[in-house]
């Protein structure tokens, strides 16, 4: 959809992993962040990566890379706004980059919900399980998003309890919300014969 801008958050710190960076940790042999890219790229008008380290290894993968206004890992809001910023759309649908199969009708189903209800912002969710970094949402909230951080605040429910979200449910793809935080969820899901597929 050429109207949004896809950002992909890889600007934590990779503590649950011993430090390593998240996005880059390789998955079947890819850096994970490549299947992000991969599954984003095709639903939205242009990509963004958004990360605070190895920015040079980030930008060999052909995207404009953005780094947190906020020091100190501040966290997805930080890389939000950082990602609207830069953003050439009226939307930006933010995903962490350790989701390597996120649905490949991601931005089409929260697109269309978010216009359905005049939200602010859409996530998706399955059944009571709503996933907050994978969520559309309108540029010009750039604004409010800043005094919010610039107030100190930096908790995504608490930003999300000020504007109007509509929740988007994708019982039908629970698996592609997979996420990989730790070494060990990284080595199963390279040794398993997982339903969560890349093809």
């Amino acid at each position: 959809m050429r109207e949004i801008t896809g950002l992909i958050l890889a600007g934590g710190q990779g503590r649950r992993m011993g430090g390593v960076d998240k996005g880059l940790a390789a998955l079947r042999g890819r850096p994970m962040v490549a299947w992000v890219l991969e599954r984003l790229a095709p639903q939205v008008g242009e990509l963004l990566i958004n990360a605070n380290q190895n920015l040079e290894q980030y930008r060999d993968f052909g995207y404009p890379v953005v780094t947190d206004e906020i020091g100190g890992f501040a966290g997805p809001l930080a890389g939000l706004q950082a990602g609207m910023k830069a953003a050439h759309h009226a939307f930006v649908l933010m995903v962490p980059c350790d989701s390597p199969f996120l649905p490949a009708d991601l931005a089409q189903r929260l697109f269309s919900a978010l216009n359905a209800d005049h939200a602010d912002l859409a996530v998706a969710k399955t059944g009571g399980q709503p996933y907050p970094v994978f969520a559309l949402a309108r540029t010009a909230l750039l604004p409010q998003l800043t005094a919010f951080l610039e107030g100190g605040r930096r908790t995504v429910y608490a930003w999300y309890d000020l504007i109007k979200v509509v929740e988007v449910a994708f019982d039908d793809q629970e698996q592609a919300f997979t996420n990989i935080n730790t070494t060990d969820e990284l080595k199963s899901i390279e040794s398993s014969e997982s339903p969560v597929s890349p093809t």
